[in-house]
């Protein structure tokens, strides 16, 4: 499908319905396979870019936070509907920066559309923002009861900052977006500049729908430059209420302590990063340790190990069964072929973390990285990593995320240390287990102490690949992300960018359609203490 002269290029930032290239500091997205320039370059925003994306997203606060759940419903539609019509334009651009296979992207492109539709039907149907209403009891002894209605109301203009691994489905109309724009919050991005391009086709087709479904100028802006200057300026920016992020440990900590030290603090809702321990009880590796080991080499290498739920470390017990595990595992990963990684940063970020455990004499290296030399793509290999359990105990270094393809196998003797290296762990994105019925009988510890340090517990399967849907939670105790109480994917992720509102003895003309006698909207609420659900 041709693309829309509007929809080119141009390497400028989108302030609302404009376009802007201001700055003086420019970079070129890199082709991660060849290691070579992408044309155009992308001009970063000036503070003055800055403060303009701010003020409108600030002044479009006070009419989009006003549209109601139908407007901004055919807003994410149309937006979803405009990135279909960029096609192969899209596709191409989105290959050629993160060296990522064209069936990824066309997939990608499909959860991302498929987010923004789930948004467009949860902000449509509106008890996503929890009505409450206790009536008045004027004649109440020994004080009369007011009338006290609530729901979540948006915060305001939110920041997201766009990740490297999911050029679309966690970028620019990403989740966080989505969930902002469905939730009645303006949205500046802060692109990523290993795909930029890609940024700016979506950014452009976001402004279109925006434009055709007459959304207010400055719903939506996208601007380009580094972290340490506009991403710290945006989050710094009063007008500014709530901040998105996908990315490093240290990015979003970084974030955090900005946004803290304000002079009114906001919240940072970060996704940072986890090894995502899988356990292998015995029973279960007895059993079918085969198909165990197939599964875990997929899970391991999609996407060259370039997810956050990618299983790190594996915990198995010391035996026969859990040598011939490893036997066959290994023997898998060696036969893996290099592939290429999203861009040089990550790459040498993995040779590193894979030199330090190659470099420790307590760990037993089973397959090595056979790329740390070489030029032009950013090849990553698959690695393999070995080490008793006590010797995991006392070296924190060992715990660390890898971003890549590499798995660290933990081998525990008795349930008594597997219980230790567990309860030693800090929050984690998931914790999958591999059990029968009989191993979760003996082994019910584990379970409880999955409960209490991650986000998503997976049974008999895999961590990679995350299900958008109402009930997915992908999130999990800090370090795992900045709020563990949150989610960055499925529907409860709307209510990070909100703040429950109460209305007492207020007039029936200035309360929302939700909270309003009759339920005009028709949505599901809580009416004196007893959940009214109209449409059923």
């Amino acid at each position: 499908m041709p693309v829309d002269e509007a929809i080119q290029i141009k390497g400028n930032s989108i302030l609302g319905f404009s376009e802007a290239a201001g700055g003086t500091e420019s970079v070129k997205a890199i082709d991660p396979s060849t290691g070579n320039e992408i044309e155009p370059p992308f001009v970063g925003a000036t503070s003055a870019e800055v403060e303009t994306a701010a003020a409108l997203a600030q002044t479009a606060f006070l009419s989009y936070s006003k549209k109601s759940g139908a407007q901004r419903a055919e807003f994410l539609d149309e937006i979803a509907s405009q990135i279909e019509a960029l096609g192969d334009t899209l596709t191409q651009r989105a290959v050629q920066e993160t060296g990522l296979p064209e069936a990824r992207i066309k997939g990608e492109t499909g959860r991302t559309t498929g987010q923004l539709r789930l948004f467009a039907n949860v902000a449509a149907e509106g008890s996503w923002a929890q009505p409450r209403i206790d009536t008045a009891i004027p004649d109440r002894a020994p004080l009369p009861k007011p009338d006290i209605r609530s729901m979540q109301r948006p915060v305001g203009p939110v920041v997201v900052f766009a990740a490297s691994n999911f050029p679309l489905a966690f970028s620019t109309a990403g989740g966080d977006t989505a969930s902002a724009l469905a939730a009645g919050c303006p949205v500046i991005v802060k692109a990523h500049s290993s795909h930029s391009g890609t940024a700016e086709l979506v950014a452009r087709a976001i402004q279109k729908a925006a434009q055709q479904t007459e959304m207010p100028d400055g719903v939506f802006s996208l601007l380009f430059g580094g972290g340490r200057s506009v991403g710290s300026a945006l989050v710094s920016h009063p007008a500014i209420k709530a901040v998105g992020f996908t990315g490093s440990t240290a990015g979003g900590t970084a974030l955090m302590k900005i946004a803290s030290e304000r002079s009114e603090p906001i919240p940072v809702y970060a996704e940072m990063g986890s090894v995502n321990p899988v356990i292998l009880l015995p029973q279960a590796l007895a059993i079918r340790a085969g198909t165990i080991a197939s599964g875990l080499h997929v899970s391991a290498t999609m996407g060259v190990g370039q997810f956050c739920t990618n299983p790190g470390i594996v915990f198995i017990k010391k035996s026969p069964e859990g040598d011939a595990f490893i036997e066959d595992f290994v023997h898998k990963m060696k036969e893996t072929a290099p592939q290429v990684m999203l861009n040089a940063t990550i790459r040498n970020a993995y040779c590193d973390g894979v030199n330090h455990l190659e470099n420790n004499s307590r760990v037993t290296t089973h397959v090595a990285n056979a790329e740390k030399g070489s030029d032009g793509a950013c090849l990553g290999t698959t690695t393999v990593f070995e080490v008793n359990g006590s010797t995991f105990l006392n070296d924190e270094s060992l715990s660390h995320e890898i971003f890549g393809p590499g798995t660290t196998l933990v081998r525990w003797t008795d349930k008594s240390e597997l219980i230790r290296l567990l309860e030693n762990f800090v929050g984690q994105l998931t914790g999958t287990l591999h059990a029968t019925g009989e191993d979760i009988s003996e082994y019910s510890e584990v379970v409880s102490i999955l409960e209490r340090k991650v986000g998503r517990i997976v049974y008999n399967s895999f961590p990679t690949g995350v299900e958008v849907c109402h009930s997915m939670v992908h999130g999990g105790p800090f370090p795992a992300t900045s709020d563990g109480r949150s989610t960055s994917v499925g529907t409860h992720a709307i209510t990070r960018f909100t703040r429950l509102i109460a209305y007492q003895d207020s007039p029936q003309s200035l309360l929302p359609q939700e909270l309003k006698d009759g339920n005009p909207l028709g949505v599901s609420r809580l009416e004196d203490g007893a959940l009214q659900n109209p449409k059923r």
